[in-house]
């Protein structure tokens, strides 16, 4: 079998690990991948955004089954294009993918399907989306409806602060096109969730749960990045809380999309609020994995686990399991470049010790390598490490020990990846 993986950051270059790892394929290829999957297949030099060039690619290769990243390619119809030249696709199509692309799109469905969700409210003009903040009460959640690299949602403890969110993403056009359209909702209170499910649009398999951290800085603080960390098993995981998750929002959620004619395959990844009476609220739907989750996910995932993937792509699923337990505990820490996530700067040259121990992997994310090879920073999340263990104390330990090991000026990491586990575990 030959894959291609189309995007080049963190999360697919744990797609090919796993995929090399349960040697699901013979032939791997990323599109256009980084110094990271170089090592584990061939890279190819098209963005993401170069539908046209993907689906020559896939063709041009050869390739069995391709497996989109990213959420962009997938609103823009790659997934479409590439079924309609008969390729095997893991991703949903442009309508399903939606879910993502369109928070408002995505707030509608949830009301129609009854998914439990934060009430909200949808605007274009700034008039009367001030008359919803001045009503409502604080805090207040103001997002923006379209895609923004999980910068998006704006949490604001007054109302003045959400009045200044929603003037600058409606008239000062601080997210582009992403914020012409926005999200007022109320701020849900609990603990936050993250729940990817593999599904073919009818059956459902839910993959272990995992909290991402967003802060950038420790003891989450500072502003929104696209995550600095994540882990997995979450401790208020249970399996009454995962039937409630499959009943009331996975469940009805797809059924809600094939019958607005958007019948979905792929991954389903819903962001949690866990309420403290255990009622799943939707905080967001994700079309694709979730970056850094899927660094932390795969590496603890039974072997083999790729096969799922493929399977779903080419049709011919028939999962034998609703649930796929962890072997093992992970703890996922990103390395940042200095100023990220305002102002990431680049170019600065990344050390790395020649070898890794056992329990630790590099995923790389926002790296490339100049003419003498020399290993460069080209993004805001450079690196991530990966450590394992039995427990998340331990693997905590050894993502933090990892990371020690990497070096460019002004690296920035959160040293407190998982401490809400570790603190319950303490506890315990």
């Amino acid at each position: 079998m030959r894959v291609l993986v189309v995007g080049g950051g963190g999360r697919e270059h744990a797609l090919l690990w796993a995929l090399k790892r349960d040697g699901t394929a013979k032939t791997l290829f990323a599109a256009p991948g980084n110094p990271g999957t170089a090592l584990l297949g061939t890279n190819l030099p098209i963005p993401t955004a170069n539908v046209d060039g993907l689906v020559s690619a896939a063709k041009d290769q050869k390739i069995d089954v391709v497996i989109v990243g990213p959420e962009a390619p997938l609103a823009a119809g790659l997934a479409d294009r590439l079924r309609k030249d008969g390729r095997a696709v893991f991703g949903p199509g442009a309508r399903g993918a939606r879910i993502e692309a369109s928070k408002a799109y995505a707030k509608d469905l949830m009301v129609k399907a009854g998914v439990p969700t934060a009430k909200s409210g949808t605007f274009t003009s700034l008039k009367p989306a001030l008359k919803y903040i001045e009503a409502g009460r604080e805090p207040v959640v103001v997002k923006a409806s379209g895609l923004a690299g999980g910068k998006g949602a704006i949490v604001c403890a007054t109302k003045d602060d959400a009045t200044q969110a929603a003037e600058a993403l409606l008239e000062g056009g601080a997210l582009g096109e992403a914020g012409r359209e926005i999200v007022i909702e109320e701020f849900l209170e609990g603990e936050e969730l993250s729940v990817l499910a593999l599904t073919d649009g009818e059956h459902i398999v839910i993959l272990p749960p995992a909290q991402d951290h967003k802060r950038v800085r420790e003891g989450d603080e500072g502003p929104n990045t696209g995550g600095m960390g994540a882990y997995t098993p979450v401790g208020i995981t249970t399996p009454t809380l995962l039937a409630r998750v499959r009943q009331e929002v996975l469940d009805p959620t797809l059924k809600a999309l094939a019958k607005d004619g958007a019948p979905y395959s792929g991954v389903l990844y819903a962001g949690l609020m866990v309420a403290p009476d255990g009622t799943p609220n939707v905080i967001e739907f994700n079309c694709r994995f979730g970056d850094p989750e899927t660094q932390a996910l795969f590496p603890v995932l039974p072997k083999g686990s790729t096969s799922h993937l493929t399977a779903i792509a080419s049709g011919k699923w028939q999962p034998d399991r609703d649930v796929i337990d962890p072997v093992a505990a992970a703890v996922t820490t990103v390395l940042a470049a200095p100023g990220y996530p305002e102002s990431p700067r680049l170019g600065e040259t990344i050390r790395l010790p020649k070898e890794w121990p056992e329990d630790q992997i590099l995923f790389h994310a926002g790296t490339t390598q100049d003419q003498s090879g020399a290993l460069k920073v080209s993004g805001g999340r450079v690196l991530n490490v990966t450590g394992l263990g039995p427990n998340i104390a331990r693997a905590a330990e050894a993502s933090r020990a990892g990371a020690g090991l990497v070096s460019f000026a002004g690296m920035h990491w959160r040293r407190d990846i998982a401490w809400r586990e570790i603190a319950r575990a303490g506890a315990a």
